[in-house]
């Protein structure tokens, strides 16, 4: 086991945010993560993962435990379905590219996705029409006060628009260690009305997709709107997209009747909120060496060199500026630390 001191985070968020961690460890297994949080002179402890749903605003004092726990395996088959655990540490990503080579079908939506597996449950990861909710079976947990593994089934998760217990009650009491899947192995149900995939398969001259073909076009889109965190530092969406009672989104038609909108329940709709950045003005927006994507409202980028206070303080003033314009509440999808 060893601990470093005084090391960068830089390349352990994808905001490319140049912190420092006061005591850090990477752990590879069960048994070193155990042994982490057992150890008494680093009282203060911070969980790091893919580092994609975070900004960094200060320095970390605590002991950062990267979780870098690895493996994925098929742990039973039947007629139709698959059975699929991914250990924690394991890339969002390939993890969906390993599972489409083996025509295992469900989470082709959700490519390129940043971030790892072990903090997939957390937001309840969605994109174009698929949530992480509709392919989890169960997570494994280490319960931060026995350390012991705890199993939570979908149903004990309480997984809402990019939420979960694991966001609310159980905040702050587990590390997930591993995520069990059921996939689909034939008679896949393709979801491809959401957003613009079917023109992009058009483009792609394919009327008849295969669950490969669907993960094409959307990292095809995502590639076309969404700047790729090696060369940009981002953490994707910053923003959840809202969701407000009908009446208010009838009351902000009377002033911008081309504001679009989708239904939620019968007297709830989501309004993007990309849509509400852009109209408000801020869409490629730049304050030096930070500011707000060109191509997608929705991501709050540093061009390099940015602090994370600066960013932090952009997003204060979008959401001010969203409810100030259009009486709508913005909540960002990042954690803030």
């Amino acid at each position: 086991m060893h601990i470093q001191h005084n090391i960068s985070l830089k390349k352990y968020n994808t905001f490319d945010l140049d912190v420092n961690a006061k005591h850090f460890i990477s752990v590879n297994t069960l048994t070193e993560l155990t042994s982490v949080l057992k150890l008494e002179d680093y009282p203060n402890k911070l969980m790091l993962g893919g580092g994609s749903n975070m900004l960094l605003t200060k320095n970390v004092e605590a002991l950062v435990i990267h979780i870098n726990l690895k493996g994925t395996s098929v742990i039973n088959e039947v007629a139709d379905h698959a059975f699929i655990k991914a250990n924690a540490g394991e890339n969002w990503h390939e993890f969906v590219l390993w599972c489409l080579d083996k025509n295992f079908g469900g989470l082709e939506n959700m490519s390129l996705i940043p971030g790892n597996v072990g903090t997939s449950p957390i937001q309840n990861i969605g994109a174009y029409g698929v949530e992480l909710k509709d392919s989890f079976v169960s997570c494994e947990a280490l319960n931060l006060n026995t350390l012991e593994i705890e199993v939570f089934k979908n149903e004990d998760c309480n997984f809402g628009y990019r939420n979960s217990i694991f966001k609310n009650e159980a905040k702050g009491k587990y590390i997930i260690t591993s995520v069990d899947f059921k996939l689909t192995k034939k008679k896949h149900q393709l979801q491809t009305n959401y957003g613009a995939i079917t023109s992009q398969l058009e483009v792609m001259q394919i009327s008849n997709p295969t669950i490969k073909d669907v993960s094409n076009a959307i990292i095809a889109i995502r590639q076309s709107k969404l700047p790729d965190p090696k060369k940009i530092g981002n953490s994707g969406s910053f923003f959840k997209n809202p969701v407000v009672p009908s009446k208010v989104f009838e009351a902000l038609k009377l002033s911008f009747p081309e504001a679009p909108s989708y239904p939620v329940s019968d007297n709830k709709v989501k309004v993007p909120a990309g849509w509400l950045i852009e109209t408000a003005g801020f869409k490629g927006k730049t304050f030096g060496n930070y500011g707000v994507h060109k191509k997608q409202a929705l991501v709050l980028v540093n061009y390099g060199g940015a602090k994370g206070e600066d960013i932090l303080a952009l997003s204060k003033l979008i959401q001010k500026t969203i409810y100030r314009i259009f009486n709508i509440w913005i909540e960002a999808e990042v954690n803030i630390l």
